[in-house]
């Protein structure tokens, strides 16, 4: 059995102490004693947190998932070097021959083995049910919901999330179905009111894709999906690359929304130098520490978890533990995975060790460092 030791953030707290990893790669013990998080910070000794969980991942290491070929194994290469443990391969707007051709690249890389490589959960199909008046930086191959479409994709790897607009004619009535079926709901690139989004939540819908991006704005007689969030939702997605929404903005939803997570939307210029690279059918420029469109338009982001930890933390001022459910746990509870984003006995040994400085030390996936 391999165990490591530190200042273990568990489901009740920190302990100082000792995390025991079975040969199956789940958490067969944890020893230690109680501390107070302020002595974690002050320790020598790692932090150990859950590992990251990220449901909004276009790319990485210059590889965007929807090019197929090996390209999504290459980002889970990239994204577990920055502590993401467990992922959901997030695919564009597109004609029905590319996600195809995205879907089947998946599920053939199902059979290799992931040995230094974040798990992948799944499929977020982020369009192409949305609205062509709110694209951000999706190209422009928007449909009405197309359940044999959608079956068939999910026959080639499973989709979990899928992100649509409800007020697009014919999305509304297909939202029940869709939850019937096992897929989250996620509202995203949206012009709906706060009626329509009110009305989709009713009928299943349980997140919001990038909060405060792609969607209607708040207004006080007006209120639109982001007042619907801020007003509603139990959870909700956004980026805390500090670029994409304002601290001023991630508090409000910190305040509002009890189950509110980090997603990175990363692109392939993450972990990538300044240039050129490809988003579904655009090409992107990185440059100043985001990714843009010719236009402007910001397109995905160059966010990796362990900076989303550091931003939470450095820049909002949360605490440690909370943090740490902002990058984790929520996600993995949304997502109704009960053994990941947590470190707890029976749990998968997913975890980060981290500096003083909020700096990685390693990462374990299964129990496995990636160093092995």
């Amino acid at each position: 059995m391999k165990q490591i030791d530190g200042n273990i953030l568990t489901t009740s707290g920190f302990i100082h102490g000792v995390i025991g990893f079975g040969a199956d790669g789940r958490i067969r013990h944890l020893t230690g004693e109680s501390i107070e998080e302020s002595q974690v910070r002050e320790s020598k000794a790692p932090c150990i947190i859950p590992g990251f969980v990220d449901l909004h991942v276009h790319g990485g290491g210059g590889h965007d998932i929807m090019e197929g070929g090996n390209a999504l194994k290459r980002v889970c290469e990239l994204h577990v070097r920055h502590g993401t443990t467990a992922l959901l391969a997030t695919t564009m707007t597109a004609p029905g021959q590319d996600l195809e051709t995205a879907f089947n690249a998946m599920r053939a890389l199902r059979t290799e083995p992931e040995n230094r490589s974040a798990k992948v959960l799944g499929v977020h199909l982020e369009g192409p049910y949305i609205n062509h008046g709110k694209l951000g930086a999706q190209p422009d191959f928007t449909r009405v919901v197309q359940t044999r479409e959608l079956m068939r994709l999910h026959e080639l790897f499973p989709i979990r999330l899928i992100t649509l607009a409800p007020e697009v004619p014919g999305n509304m009535e297909r939202i029940d179905a869709l939850c019937a079926a096992g897929f989250r709901v996620q509202i995203g690139h949206t012009l709906g009111t706060y009626e329509e989004g009110v009305m989709a939540l009713s009928k299943g819908a349980s997140g919001f894709t990038h909060l405060f991006n792609a969607m209607t704005e708040l207004h006080h007689r007006a209120p639109g999906m982001v007042g619907v969030a801020l007003a509603h939702a139990q959870y909700a997605e956004i980026i805390p690359d500090l670029i994409h929404v304002h601290p001023g903005a991630i508090r409000v939803a910190l305040r509002s929304i009890p189950g509110l997570f980090c997603v990175t939307d990363s692109t392939a210029a993450a972990g990538m130098p300044d240039g050129q690279y490809r988003l579904g059918r655009h090409t992107v420029t990185k440059c100043l520490g985001g990714v843009r469109l010719d236009d402007g338009t910001l397109a995905g982001s160059t966010l990796t978890m362990d900076q989303a930890f550091r931003n939470l933390v450095l820049e909002l001022g949360l605490p440690l533990h909370d943090a740490s459910r902002r990058v984790s746990t929520h996600a993995a509870d949304y997502l109704g995975v009960t053994d990941r984003g947590r470190l707890a006995k029976g749990a998968w040994g997913d975890a980060v060790l981290l500096d003083r400085d909020l700096q990685l030390m390693d990462v374990l996936v299964e129990g496995k460092s990636i160093a092995d």
